[in-house]
């Protein structure tokens, strides 16, 4: 634990940060799963889960919490499987 006040406030920061992060990327996995086990069964509103996904997608990379490459990707792949499943 450091000894300088600035310091000791850094590690609480960055712990808050990363606890804030770590609720983001747990909300767009579950958004994810959701999606993809939506395409997987055919569900009907398989269209609205993955436009939630690409939403969270897209808030994860305006908070900063993934790369715009990373989040480009995974949009990609997503949509890909459901147009997949419906072709």
């Amino acid at each position: 634990m450091p000894n300088i006040k600035s310091a000791k406030k850094r590690v609480l920061i960055g712990e808050a940060n990363y606890q804030r992060n770590k609720a983001y990327r747990s909300a767009l996995k579950t958004a994810i799963k959701k999606a993809d086990a939506a395409i997987t069964s055919n569900a009907a509103d398989a269209s609205d889960a993955v436009k939630v996904a690409v939403k969270k997608i897209d808030q994860a990379t305006a908070k900063g919490i993934l790369h715009k490459n990373t989040a480009a990707r995974k949009k990609s792949a997503l949509v890909k499987r459901f147009h997949k499943m419906g072709a």
